[in-house]
């Protein structure tokens, strides 16, 4: 996957999808569901991914037929919920999950695998901007019906913590791109790359492709 960069430096979270419409972002949609037999919902998933040096933008946009948001505080449980996620290793052998629900609650870990992973502190965490199409709602219990949202994320350098970046530019990574709603009525674990695995887990960077970050603007 590549992750191309765009020349604009001044992009408010809120402006992401437009930005990328005018820039001929491409999204992808997240055709992998591992477990099939256990979990058959599917709902519509398709993100795309920018960045300009000094941040990575994503845009996620999901059709899906219930929403869940109990996690209201960043670190907290947001995987339960209406959820998607970006996990991300700069080096190989660690690497960073950037996972928010669908009011823009977040939460941002780091490690070598599931176990023991390091949660970023508030003022790392508060670095990440987020928009979302439902930010200014209520969701106090699990809605069900037909729901359309979007989701907007603005990463900076220093939100990978334990790594000293200095601009995303030329990186090579590996990654995976998920959404995932584990107390929905119907759970489900979407992925961008195929995970082999007998049960839901989205932890596995044996799993994880290459992501290249250009060097070269549009």
């Amino acid at each position: 996957m590549i992750i191309e960069k765009l020349s604009c430096t001044d992009i408010s979270v809120s402006s992401v999808s437009k930005v990328f419409q005018e820039k001929g972002i491409q999204y992808e949609r997240l055709t992998h569901s591992n477990w099939f037999e256990q979990f058959p919902y599917e709902p519509k998933v398709e993100f795309a991914i920018a960045h300009n040096g000094q941040y990575i933008f994503i845009n996620y946009k999901v059709e899906e037929e219930s929403i869940r948001a109990q996690a209201l505080t960043d670190n907290g449980h947001v995987w339960e919920d209406s959820c998607c996620e970006f996990f991300i290793s700069p080096d190989g052998q660690t690497y960073y999950n950037f996972e928010c629900n669908c009011i823009g609650t977040l939460l941002v870990g780091f490690g070598p695998g599931r176990e023991a992973r390091t949660l970023a502190y508030q003022d790392i965490t508060s670095t990440v901007e987020r928009w979302s199409s439902l930010e200014h709602r209520e969701i106090e219990n699990t809605e069900i019906g037909s729901y359309t949202w979007e989701l907007s994320l603005k990463i900076p350098t220093m939100a990978f913590f334990k790594h000293d970046i200095k601009s995303f530019d030329g990186l090579e990574m590996q990654g995976n791109v998920y959404k995932c709603g584990d107390k929905l009525p119907h759970p489900h674990f979407l992925s961008l790359f195929p995970i082999n695995l007998p049960k839901p887990d989205f932890h596995c960077p044996t799993f994880f492709k290459e992501i290249q970050c250009s060097n070269k603007a549009l």
